[in-house]
């Protein structure tokens, strides 16, 4: 909580980054220990996997869409005269 508070606003969006791929070497992590083949039976570990894929892609995808929104802020919008000379 204190952390991401007290980032300065530039740098939000590497934070946000940086966290979409810690969130991506989790759904690495999870996808393998899920895939392993080699158990028949359906154990405690297997569904801890498959929780933290659900949760971690909710992460993922949740981050992209922040930082899309935090970056269109960034852009210059169209005024009235650049829509006449095009």
């Amino acid at each position: 909580y204190h952390v991401v508070w007290n980032v300065t606003p530039a740098l939000h969006t590497p934070l946000m980054s940086v966290t979409n791929a810690i969130s991506g070497i989790v759904i690495v992590g999870a996808i393998l220990q899920v895939g392993d083949h080699n158990a028949d039976l359906v154990t405690f570990s297997n569904i801890l996997g498959a929780i933290a894929i659900f949760f971690a892609s909710i992460n993922i995808f949740g981050g992209f869409f922040v930082t899309h929104r935090m970056l269109e802020m960034f852009k210059r919008k169209k005024s009235k005269r650049d829509e006449t000379h095009e």
